[in-house]
């Protein structure tokens, strides 16, 4: 366990909390326009420092923030998900955004599910949401996978509160009880 957070494993992924060697890859990923498009959009390398340094800060002051995904076959940085719950945010949600040479390999589906258990079980969590574009058919899918449902509209706070997304979602025991946990 690092000292900010744990380290999951799943089959193919290590989770574990960000850590400064992870910038050249974080950097890549929030500057590549289509891997950022439902994101917030592409980053210059000092934004996506100091989103890289929040991401660890929350480690820091809250005992949780977003993992760094590392597939382990190869030991690459491949994204960041889990849990991410910002001021004024519409609810505790478990969010992912994979690098573009891993998408198709199913890693955030893996990820969130790994992060999810994580959140009910350490974190005591009662609902998980992941705010969507509707134009994202890719992290609908993963939604879907996961057993969330639409749950309608909603608003981000600031800077984000002309961005449109829908929360998708479920209890904590929908979650359990879905995967026989």
């Amino acid at each position: 366990m690092s000292p900010l957070g744990p380290t999951l494993e799943t089959e193919r992924l290590i989770l574990r909390p960000t850590a400064a060697e992870d910038f050249e890859a974080w950097a890549a990923f929030a500057g590549d326009p289509e891997a950022a498009r439902f994101i917030g959009g592409a980053q210059a390398r000092p934004v996506a420092w100091r989103g890289m340094r929040s991401m660890a800060g929350g480690w820091a002051l809250d005992g949780f923030a977003m993992f760094s995904v590392i597939e382990k076959a190869s030991g690459r940085w491949v994204g960041r998900l889990g849990p991410w719950s910002p001021e004024g945010w519409p609810g505790t949600e478990v969010g992912w955004g994979i690098a573009r040479e891993a998408w198709g390999r199913g890693y955030a589906g893996e990820g969130a599910a790994a992060a999810m258990d994580w959140v009910v079980e350490a974190l005591g969590w009662t609902t998980i949401i992941h705010t969507i574009d509707p134009d994202n058919a890719a992290s609908i899918a993963v939604a879907r996978k996961l057993g969330s449902t639409n749950m309608g509209p909603t608003t981000l706070p600031a800077p984000y509160e002309g961005v449109r997304v829908d929360v998708w979602g479920q209890s904590r025991e929908e979650w359990l009880t879905r995967w026989g946990r």
